[in-house]
């Protein structure tokens, strides 16, 4: 399967890490050939990609939120469980997971991913159904971090498992009466953050499966935050407010 690319930084992580196979590579005529459009166009020498300028019009009809250019690639190849241990293990630090349950519009599926890669976490894992995959959306809006962290694509449930198997702890984020305010001295040593659907939250199973289930605070006169946001900052309240190496309290 081939798709298309798009956006300056995400065409450029995919050409740095050589993650995809490369076909068609289209720029503007028009596009100013400078900063990172520049380094673009040097590593895709670099990789022999032929660039092909074309008009404006003709990029619209791939993607209107081009900037300019398009690379056409092999699809995303999903990892395996393994592949997150695997991380782990060569990080030096404990299993650090993100579980993304029924997450559907790409900017915040893209964002979380970007957090995640950001934060040092080991690996993402989305159900097989009713989610986003990674499509090219998804990796526009990560700015090309779908190909610096492992992404699993299996039963929720099952990967939840395998980090309880592991000795690991499960904190759900969910707005509910069920829940308590977040206690970043909690979230140290092996541990899975689970972020619900946009709309639903988190699924009856997947509650269960947590052993946690925690609210973000919200003093100010906003109720709620969107998934994307609030994972984010329950990710990095993981990362700044605990040492990643020690046990959970």
């Amino acid at each position: 399967m081939k798709e298309w690319i798009t956006g300056r930084n995400a065409v450029y992580e995919i050409l740095s890490l050589r993650s995809r196979e490369f076909f068609r590579f289209y720029v503007s005529r028009n596009a100013e050939k400078k900063g990172r459009l520049a380094e673009i166009l040097d590593l895709a020498a670099k990789r022999k990609i032929p660039a092909n300028f074309i008009d404006r019009g003709q990029l619209d009809r791939i993607d209107e939120n081009h900037q300019g250019l398009a690379l056409e690639v092999s699809g995303f190849h999903y990892s395996d469980w393994q592949d997150i241990e695997t991380r782990s293990e060569a990080s030096g630090r404990p299993l650090f997971v993100l579980f993304l349950d029924l997450i559907q519009n790409p900017q915040n599926f893209g964002t979380l991913i970007r957090t995640a890669a950001a934060a040092g976490m080991h690996g993402v894992v989305i159900p097989t159904a009713r989610s986003a995959g990674v499509t090219p959306a998804v990796v526009h809006a990560s700015v090309g971090a779908t190909e610096h962290i492992p992404i699993v694509q299996m039963n929720l449930s099952q990967g939840m498992k395998l980090l309880h198997d592991a000795g690991g702890w499960i904190v759900g984020l969910e707005g509910g009466a069920e829940a308590t305010d977040i206690d970043p001295k909690r979230l140290g040593g092996k541990l899975g953050i689970v972020v619900g659907s946009e709309g639903e939250g988190l699924r009856r199973l997947t509650r269960q499966d947590c052993d946690e289930l925690v609210r973000l605070p919200m003093i100010g006169e906003i109720e709620s935050l969107n998934a994307a946001v609030a994972g984010s900052i329950v990710i990095y309240l993981s990362v700044l407010n605990h040492d990643r190496s020690n046990k959970r309290e």
